[in-house]
């Protein structure tokens, strides 16, 4: 599971790291750089249309299309690679609505052999901004009202991450991002392989502060070695 995740960059960096060519809404951009991102917050997502790569604000946790009610959405932070072509809360958006999520970290927290749980702070190893592999849908209120939305796709872990949980976000190489946006693309024989873990060697680990835990703390504290 992934629960928990940073964007510590601000909209300029955003937009020239995924190629943005359009920022359609900044509902979410105006809070930026941010260090402990919670489901239901609305965050930058990175779409295509056409030939387009738009930067787009939704909100985390997918309501899918069909949903009668959008507290569905809380429950569906997260879809497993290895089943997405199954639920049908992600069927479609396998199919047709596939985003980049930027991120340059996320959390899990780590099982103490004294009891309690240690916040660990994962990174790539250069720190840099990458994309988690999502999923987006659009869903219509009773009142006309749109909300867009989405999930982050997770996969078995690498042998480091293994060691805190045993699961990990799929985390997509630069390579691969247009083809993971390219509407045209639906075979799950072409998306599947890119899900793959993320490579061990390419993963740092650190210990952070407690105050992650909440995520009414979201300042820089929180990505802050400790000993």
């Amino acid at each position: 599971m992934c629960g928990r995740f940073t964007l510590t960059v601000g909209l300029g960096e955003i937009k020239e790291r995924f190629l943005v060519d359009e920022v359609s809404s900044m509902e979410s951009m105006d809070h930026l750089p941010r260090y402990n991102i919670a489901p239901t917050q609305s965050l930058p997502i990175v779409v295509r249309e056409g030939a387009v790569r738009k930067l787009v604000s939704m909100r985390w946790g997918l309501i899918p299309r069909w949903a009668t009610d959008p507290s569905i959405g809380n429950r569906l932070i997260n879809a497993r690679s290895e089943t997405l072509t199954q639920k049908p809360a992600f069927r479609r958006s396998f199919q047709r609505h596939r985003c980049l999520v930027p991120a340059d970290s996320f959390y899990e927290w780590m099982k103490k052999e004294s009891g309690g749980k240690q916040p660990m702070r994962i990174t790539v190893e250069d720190g840099g901004l990458f994309a988690f592999a999502g999923l987006w849908d659009r869903w219509t209120g009773p009142e006309g009202e749109a909300v867009y939305s989405f999930t982050i796709i997770t996969t078995r872990p690498n042998e480091k991450v293994r060691e805190v949980h045993n699961r990990m976000p799929a985390i997509l190489h630069r390579s691969v991002e247009d083809l993971w946006l390219d509407p045209d693309v639906r075979d799950p024989a072409v998306l599947q392989p890119v899900l793959e873990p993320y490579e061990a060697e390419d993963i740092r680990i650190y210990p952070v502060s407690r105050i992650v835990n909440s995520p009414k703390n979201d300042r820089p504290e929180c990505i802050r070695p400790i000993a």
